[in-house]
Order: C-alpha cells, then sequence, then structure tokens
C-alpha cells in the first residue's frame, strides 16, 4: 500500500483541474438547475452546448453542458501552464505509445486529449477565451454563489493504480487517503492536488472508472444552508442526496445534490492549505466513524453505488471488497 509523498516530477505543469463535460438530455431543465438554483453564470449557448462559469472564474466556462441521449461525463479538463507544457506532454506519452489526439474545442485553445490506465477521457489546455468577471457583480449572485468549479471525484476499481498513475505520472500530491483494515492494509480512497488545497482529484473504490461528482467552492457553510432552503421549496427536495454536514477528511462544509440528469454535484467550502511539499498526507481508517463526516452520520448507499458513466468506457468491478459505513 505505497503513498508515493513526494509526487514524481513529470517534464510537464499541470496547474490544476479546469473544467468538465457533461452530456444532458434535457438543456432547459439543466440550465434552470445550474443557474436559477445553484446560480452558475451562463456565458453563452453553441449549438446544443451550454458553456457555465462560476462568479469569479474569468475562463469561458467551467461547466459544458452538453445535449445527449443519455446522460453521461464526456470529458475531464485541466490547465496546464504553459503551451510547451501541451507539447512536452504529448511527447511524453507519445514515447510510451499512449494514444492522444488534438482538438481546439470551443472556447478553449489547442487542447490535448488522453486517457487515464482505466480510460478515463482526460483534456489538457493551456489558453481559454476570457470572459467577464462577475465576483463584484452582486446583482447577479443567485443559488449558493458558486465561485468556481473545485475538483472531481471518481470511482476507480483500482485505487493503488490510479494513485500510481496520478502521482508518477501527473506529478499529483497526495494531501488525506483513507486505508482498509485488513492486516495488509490496501488503498481504499486516495485525495490529491496540483492547484494547493486538498484535491483536485480524488479517487474512490467502486466500479469504475465513473465520475462521482463534480464540486462547486462557494464562500461559506451558510451559503450550502440556502441552498438547502432554496431546494426544499422549489420543488428540489429530492434532489438533495447527502449534507449538509463537514467532512472528516478535507474538514470542508458540503453537501451533495443530484442535477436533473443524476449527475452528482457537491457544494464545497471550507478546506485548508496544502502548498507546502512537504506535506504529510494524513491517513484514515476505512471503517472512522468521522472519515466521512465529523460528526459521524454516515452517508447513504447511493453514495457508494451511483456515478456518472464516461461516455464509450466500459467498467470494471473494484479490486477491494472492503465495506465502508453506509447509513441504513
Amino acid at each position: 500500500m505505497p503513498i508515493h509523498h513526494p509526487a514524481g516530477t513529470p517534464p510537464f505543469n499541470i496547474i490544476r483541474m479546469s473544467h468538465v463535460e457533461l452530456g444532458v438530455t434535457d438543456l432547459a431543465a439543466s440550465r434552470k438547475f445550474y443557474t436559477e438554483i445553484l446560480g452558475m453564470i451562463e456565458t453563452e449557448q453553441v449549438g446544443d452546448s451550454i458553456y457555465l462559469r462560476g462568479l469569479e472564474e474569468r475562463n469561458h466556462h467551467s461547466i459544458i453542458l452538453t445535449q445527449t441521449a443519455v446522460p453521461q461525463a464526456l470529458r475531464l479538463g485541466f490547465k496546464v501552464a504553459s503551451e510547451a507544457d501541451l507539447d512536452r506532454m504529448a511527447a511524453t506519452f507519445s514515447e510510451k505509445g499512449e494514444p492522444l489526439t488534438w482538438a481546439e474545442p470551443h472556447g478553449q485553445g489547442r487542447s490535448l486529449r488522453l486517457r487515464d490506465p482505466f480510460g478515463m477521457p482526460l483534456e489538457f489546455c493551456y489558453e481559454f477565451a476570457q470572459a467577464e468577471r462577475m465576483l463584484q457583480q452582486y446583482g447577479a449572485y443567485r443559488g449558493c454563489h458558486p465561485q468556481r468549479i473545485d475538483h472531481f471525484n471518481c470511482f476507480t476499481p483500482n485505487v493503488q493504480a490510479s494513485h500510481d498513475f496520478w502521482a508518477l505520472e501527473m506529478g499529483f500530491r497526495t494531501t488525506e487517503y483513507t486505508v482498509s483494515e485488513d492486516a495488509d492494509p490496501q488503498l481504499w480512497a486516495v485525495w490529491m492536488h496540483r492547484k494547493g488545497n486538498i484535491h483536485d482529484m480524488a479517487f474512490t473504490n467502486g466500479t469504475g472508472p465513473r465520475l462521482h461528482h463534480v464540486a462547486l467552492w462557494v464562500p461559506t457553510a451558510m451559503h450550502i444552508i440556502h441552498l438547502c432552503d432554496l431546494m426544499s421549496t422549489t420543488g428540489y427536495l429530492s434532489n438533495m442526496e447527502r449534507g449538509p454536514g463537514r467532512h472528516g477528511i478535507s474538514n470542508a462544509f458540503f453537501l451533495y445534490v443530484r442535477d436533473p440528469d443524476g449527475h452528482r454535484i457537491e457544494i464545497y467550502t471550507s478546506d485548508y492549505l496544502t502548498v507546502d511539499p512537504d506535506l504529510e498526507p494524513i491517513e484514515w481508517q476505512l471503517r472512522d466513524p468521522q472519515r466521512q463526516t465529523l460528526w459521524g452520520a454516515p452517508a447513504p448507499k447511493s453514495w457508494f453505488e451511483e456515478g456518472s458513466l464516461f461516455a464509450g468506457v466500459p467498467v470494471q468491478p473494484p479490486v477491494l471488497a472492503a465495506q465502508p459505513i453506509i447509513a441504513p
């Protein structure tokens, strides 16, 4: 059960996770949920895609909603430090014999697409079209005042293999992790970052690869409480899946909601700074009742079993059978 700390030093520099494209079946219903309820800013609609961003975000988009026949996750996006980093990344993975393609999606510059060892569709870019910063346009604030996209969490059939790839090949640093309570403890979940908070990527043991959730960062816990009041009185009570509460891992205050297609969105705030390269990762035991929620409340069964499929990517059962605490 090796945690690779410090992480590897690849010849390219990934700054942070930056964007996601989700396939949705009803653009009108999704637009209402993401803009009127959550409070995202709509940059524009182009064809069957709606481009959204948070209030402080100046990139053209951080969430893309695209009309598809069935709900699915289409790509996970990351920002690199320069155009040269894209070329270095392409050279690195070409030398390894990994397939990759180039694209120029709407609102972005040159973008490199490849897959992780389990087939998750990944996209890396440097340049985005710039949009108006809405941070001080307080008349535009809606919902829970989402400021920016924060992280991805994905189900993986092998947490150790996912950790090894993202640490050694991508240079992601581990902040916290969960181990099984076996004589030979195994990785059950791991939280990894590039931008200096708890995580840009997290991996949870389960049938995968699948997208578990996308997180939006909000200013305070009271914004999450307000969203609970808003959703419970506007017809979205059943879309509230878990929380509000405070995680043991990350210390963050959270709420998990489901969009009209079932994609899981975490509303997230109050984690901590992790920029020091010698910061030691924190270990948690899988069945510690304060691991999931500092207050001891376990997550529902759906939280451990349901996720968004990646388009065209087959899933595998998990190699680890360890059982977390599940709410009755």
